[in-house]
């Protein structure tokens, strides 16, 4: 853990299989400081609403799950299979839901001595003030093939082909959607992933932290 004198809150943003999650865990530990999946919310939302039978497309569905979320589903197994990755991409396109789960995710960034979240509005909307944002990045088709290979660990065995359609799908919708579109923020670092395993990635991540953190301590 490295020490520092100020709060810390890191925003880490960018699109599916990307590797942010694990880059943000990683500079969690790294700095001491609690993380938070933002994702991990939309999904919990989506799979709430498949669990109800409705249609995660349908707004009143989706914001009634929202407001009446159960966090216990954060630790259900099933928040990682490929039906709730799309009804969770589904769900966080309606600003009804965003605005639900605005506050939880704003309290969590404020608390005393900062946090670690990753998502994909985080830079943007959740936290703009954070002292250090990182846009994590990589190639279509290596987002593809790390999104194969974890739906393969879990059981679910798809086409290369077809998790590439979902992940270019997926991308669209996040991107285009009305409130807080995925979008990297002006100031966030660009880290590409395409090409570097987990530890480089983490290593050049907390690089690029120490540097927003250098010069933070400069301006103060």
């Amino acid at each position: 853990m490295t020490s520092r004198s100020l709060d810390l809150v890191v925003a880490v943003d960018g699109p599916a299989a990307s590797g942010k999650g694990t880059i943000a865990k990683a500079l969690a530990r790294h700095y001491g400081l609690p993380h938070m999946d933002t994702g991990a919310l939309y999904r919990a939302v989506g799979l709430a609403v498949l669990r109800r039978g409705l249609d995660p497309a349908v707004p009143a569905a989706a914001e009634a799950a929202a407001r009446a979320l159960d966090l216990s589903l954060l630790e259900d197994r099933a928040l990682r299979d490929a039906a709730t990755s799309e009804a969770a991409s589904a769900v966080a396109v309606h600003p009804a839901v965003r605005r639900a789960l605005l506050e939880l995710q704003r309290a969590f960034a404020a608390q005393p001595g900062g946090a670690v979240l990753d998502g994909r509005d985080i830079g943007t909307v959740i936290a703009p003030h954070a002292a250090a944002k990182l846009f994590v990045t990589a190639s279509d088709e290596v987002r593809a093939r790390r999104r194969q290979t974890e739906l393969a660990g879990r059981g679910e065995f798809r086409s290369h082909d077809e998790v590439l359609a979902d992940i270019r799908k997926r991308d669209a919708r996040d991107a285009g959607r009305e409130t807080a579109p995925l979008a990297r923020a002006a100031d966030a670092a660009l880290l590409d992933t395409s090409d570097l395993a987990i530890d480089a990635a983490v290593r050049r991540a907390i690089e690029l932290v120490e540097d927003r953190i250098g010069a933070t301590r400069e301006r103060g």
